[in-house]
């Protein structure tokens, strides 16, 4: 039986995101590939999945061994941002992946969700985040939430259930991509062989990231 942690990296594809930070997000991809697989015990843990989200939602790249990902395509702009259909997407993914993975007889840790995005939810989004987020669900997903253009840091202390981060234009994402791809292998490998506790994992998220400002972590 192994212990299983799903990683999910949902990126916004509006617009808006394009060229940078969209092209410096792609160039990152593999380097995460490259870095999490790196360490055979990481590599056994973690399930790698991308998701683009738009106006119309849609996984990129479905849940994987990384060894068994051979490429990463790309994302490309889109259209608008609606964070509604991309969190019924993730939460419907989750439980399909959790679902097959416990099928599989694999203990599965909590899923962790690197979040990025530029834009506003509307007003429509609450229900489907209350859901994804639920705590009475049993693998509501750790978020971790980064933050381009006009988001604001209220939008990503709703976001994210873990930290935020908000650009201050002085660096792209790229950094702050290779710095969470080494803080879940942290995680991973200080859990060492202990069982996880009801499908949890302590994230090991960095303080500081390049280029990024944390926002309050009491206040997520």
């Amino acid at each position: 039986m192994a212990q299983v942690l799903p990683f999910y990296l949902v990126c916004d594809e509006s617009g808006s995101m394009a060229g940078e930070p969209l092209d410096a997000i792609n160039a990152s991809l593999p380097e995460i590939h490259s870095e999490i697989g790196s360490s055979p015990v990481v590599a056994d843990k973690t399930k790698f999945a991308l998701i683009g989200f738009s106006d119309d939602a849609e996984v990129v790249l479905e849940l994987s061994d990384l060894s068994m990902i051979t490429s990463i395509p790309g994302l490309t702009e889109k259209g608008g941002t609606n964070y509604s259909s991309a969190f019924d997407l993730l939460y419907d993914t989750i439980s399909q992946d959790v679902q097959k993975l416990k099928g599989q007889g694999d203990q599965v840790y909590r899923p962790a969700v690197f979040f990025l995005s530029d834009g506003q939810p509307g007003d429509e989004w609450e229900g489907p985040y209350k859901r994804l987020t639920d705590p009475n669900w049993s693998y509501h997903p750790n978020i971790l939430a980064f933050g381009f253009g006009a988001v604001d840091a209220t939008t990503l202390q709703q976001v994210a259930t873990v930290r935020a981060f908000i650009a201050d234009g002085t660096m792209g994402p790229a950094q702050a991509l290779r710095e969470f791809a080494q803080s879940l292998i942290q995680s991973i490998v200080s859990s060492g062989s202990k069982p996880a506790q009801n499908g949890a994992l302590t994230l090991s998220v960095p303080d500081q990231v390049p280029g990024f400002t944390a926002l309050p972590a009491d206040e997520i």
